[in-house]
Order: C-alpha cells, then sequence, then structure tokens
C-alpha cells in the first residue's frame, strides 16, 4: 500500500502542474466560451443572462453553412496535398546517408525557426504585382502584363500548404525510419517487385503515421484565419474568420461561441476517426 501511495504521490508531482495548467488556460476558458451559446447576444457588448436557442437556429443559415462547407473544402485539398507531396518526401529523406538526412530535416523545419506572419507576408511580396514571380515571368518574355496570384482560393491553399507541410513529413519520415529493413528484404527475396514491396510492407506500417499527419495538418488548416486574411484578401473566408469576427468585430459572443462548438466538434470527429482507423490497421 505504502509503495503504491508512494507511486500515486510521484505521479501528481510531475503530472500536477501540466494537468493544473491545462485545465486553468484551457479546459475551464473553453467551458466557459461555450456556456455562451445558450445566451443572448449584448446591445452593445457582453451577453444577456437570458436562456436561447435562437444561436443554433441561425447556424443553419445557408450563409454559414457555406462557410463550414467551403473551410472543410479547403482543409481537406491543403491536407490531400500535403499527404501526396509529404509522403515521398519523408520517403526520400528516409534513404539518404546519415550527412544528408539530416541537412534535409534541418531544411523542413527551417521555416519554423520564422515567424509565421513573416513568412506569409514573404509570400504575398512574392506574388504581388511588382514581386519577383510577376517579375521574373515578364522579365524571360512568358507574360506581357503581371498576373493576379493574390486573393484568390488557390493561394489560400499553396499558404496553407507552405505552412503545415512539415507537419505532414515529420510523422510519416519518423514512421518510414523504424521499418525494419528486414521485412523489406524477406518480400524481395519471395519474388516482390520494389512497388509491391511498398504496397504490401512500407505502406501499411506507416500508414497510422500518415493518418496522424493528415490529422496535424486538416485541424490548423481548418481554424487558421491569418492566411485568408491576407493571401485570400477577404475573398476566401473560412470559418476560423468568422469566429474572429464575431468576437472581435461584432461582439456577438454568444454565436461566436456556437461556430467555435462546431469547429471543435469537427476536430473531435476527425481525430476519432484517426485513432479508429490507426487501431484498425494495427490489428489488420
Amino acid at each position: 500500500m505504502s509503495r503504491r501511495s508512494g507511486r500515486t504521490l510521484a505521479r501528481l508531482v510531475f503530472l500536477g502542474p501540466g494537468l493544473i495548467a491545462l485545465v486553468t488556460l484551457a479546459v475551464v476558458p473553453m467551458i466557459l466560451t461555450l456556456s455562451f451559446m445558450f445566451l443572448k447576444r449584448g446591445r452593445f457588448n457582453g451577453v444577456i443572462y437570458e436562456f436561447t436557442t435562437e444561436n443554433f437556429t441561425r447556424l443553419m443559415d445557408p450563409l454559414y453553412l457555406g462557410v463550414i462547407g467551403n473551410s472543410v473544402q479547403i482543409a481537406g485539398t491543403v491536407t490531400l496535398l500535403a499527404l501526396l507531396l509529404g509522403y515521398p518526401t519523408a520517403y526520400a529523406i528516409a534513404q539518404l546517408s546519415p550527412k544528408w538526412k539530416t541537412i534535409a530535416l534541418i531544411a523542413i523545419m527551417l521555416p519554423f525557426w520564422t515567424n509565421f506572419l513573416i513568412r506569409i507576408y514573404a509570400w504575398i511580396i512574392l506574388l504581388s504585382g511588382p514581386g519577383l514571380v510577376n517579375s521574373t515571368l515578364t522579365g524571360v518574355g512568358l507574360i506581357d502584363k503581371p498576373l493576379e496570384f493574390l486573393y484568390n482560393e488557390g493561394t489560400v491553399v499553396v499558404g496553407l500548404l507552405y505552412g503545415y507541410l512539415s507537419l505532414m513529413v515529420l510523422p510519416i519520415y519518423s514512421a518510414v525510419e523504424r521499418v525494419d529493413p528486414r521485412l523489406r528484404e524477406a518480400s524481395a527475396n519471395l519474388g516482390a517487385t520494389p512497388l509491391r514491396t511498398f504496397l504490401s510492407v512500407t505502406l501499411p506500417l506507416t500508414l497510422p503515421s500518415a493518418l496522424i499527419g493528415c490529422v496535424l495538418v486538416f485541424v490548423p488548416s481548418f481554424g487558421n484565419y491569418v492566411v485568408p486574411e491576407l493571401l485570400g484578401g477577404g475573398h476566401a473566408i473560412m470559418l476560423g474568420n468568422v469566429i474572429r469576427d464575431q468576437f472581435l468585430k461584432a461582439r456577438d459572443w454568444p454565436f461566436g461561441a456556437t461556430l467555435s462548438l462546431v469547429m471543435i466538434l469537427i476536430t473531435l470527429a476527425l481525430m476519432l476517426l484517426q485513432a479508429l482507423a490507426s487501431r484498425r490497421s494495427r490489428h489488420a
């Protein structure tokens, strides 16, 4: 009993500060924010403490349903592109020598050493009318006048993909690195082609990490409002932009909390599907 009590005390000592910080800074604010869903909006600011379900009725407006659908579409496109680009990149890095592997991983992580806003503004400078891309294309004679690269959904997808691609590469690289080479050798000795070996050995073993990468890319892309604001220029409105506007501009905290619930539920559903798919792949 004393040994068990000592283990419990040790867990509380080590886990206690982190759990207290998590509950205080994340769980409690989230509960308070979501409690606004059932309250009325104040005339000028804040909330009126009267129960209502009007916010959920308003959520069914085609305007907001369209924003939610558009956000899912953009985040899904970014996730798919990140998977198609990130998996071959991670696989290629895993095949490099230790020296070049380190250099490649540093190159993947290098953008994170720069502020996210600075990187997005760099894209604006590159893609603007007098920017480097248009100047180069005009200089070599491919175009006669600058093209409009900014302020559309395509540019938003590019910006989000650039910002979160490394979140797909790193978990897949870690999984590919852990695959036992003897499994691939055994597959080759049994007469399997390299493609067959990849589909039968490497891909199933790395699929859980690829799903984790998809979640890591989808979640921040779905809730992002900086990239649509700067690169989309108001032409590509996502759910994060609407939530930001409800809290900071319209001062409609109850409806902003209702929209936040939608984001949380979609995120939780995605994480649940990822966990179920990973568990099934492990037992397959």
